[in-house]
């Protein structure tokens, strides 16, 4: 243990117990986190909202993201609280929970923040959980593929009457095809953000979309 841990030590998100500088919640808080428990290569619910905005392959929700839960507490300290180690934990509880069945893809694909946005966040918090899964999984990854043309205001600060308007928002950089992409974010929402990214993969090279998220409202 570091001297920075003995005067500033990690805790548990939920509780405020010191844990290991690995974690982000006490065991004790663990079993408060409302898991989906959903099968990516299955259906389920996540994959059916999908399919109303865009041809999808899979789907899988790591979380339920809901009002005032732990769920939307963790993904709220990876987007805005500074931790992008939160994402590499995510990761490792995806990474337990994820079965391809055959369906494995061929490339993970974040969807990418407005350079203006990453400069003043500082880091993109897709990439640390993205990367890490890429080394458990043996997928590559691409952070470069996707383009986001225009700077938003995040989707949690609008109200839902502006989050629908997302034509041209974002733009492939290079030409893929015949490839099956997993897209990934922090959190579905109304998916119109999603649905752009996808039929930007879509609707060129005859490619396969399926989606991972950390969270799904």
């Amino acid at each position: 243990m570091s001297l920075l841990d003995l005067i500033f030590p990690n805790r548990c998100l939920e509780c405020n117990r010191i844990i290991s500088g690995e974690e982000l919640v006490c065991e004790i808080c663990f079993g408060q986190i409302h898991f989906t428990h959903q099968v990516f290569a299955e259906d389920n619910m996540l994959k059916e909202r999908c399919k109303l905005l865009f041809p999808v392959e899979n789907a899988l929700a790591l979380m339920q993201f809901e009002k005032d839960s732990l769920s939307r507490k963790i993904v709220h300290q990876l987007k805005y609280g500074k931790r992008e180690k939160t994402g590499k934990v995510l990761a490792h509880w995806v990474y337990e929970r994820l079965e391809f069945k055959g369906t494995k893809p061929d490339l993970m694909v974040t969807v990418p923040l407005h350079p203006k946005k990453l400069r003043e966040r500082g880091y993109n918090q897709l990439h640390l959980f993205t990367e890490t899964l890429s080394q458990t999984l043996n997928i590559p990854f691409d952070h470069g593929l996707i383009r986001r043309n225009h700077y938003r205001r995040a989707q949690a600060k609008k109200d839902k009457s502006h989050r629908a308007e997302t034509g041209d928002l974002f733009s492939i950089t290079r030409t893929i095809e015949n490839k099956h992409i997993l897209l990934i974010d922090d959190v579905f929402t109304t998916g119109n953000t999603m649905s752009s990214v996808a039929w930007e993969i879509l609707k060129t090279g005859n490619n396969k979309v399926s989606v991972l998220v950390m969270a799904v409202d």
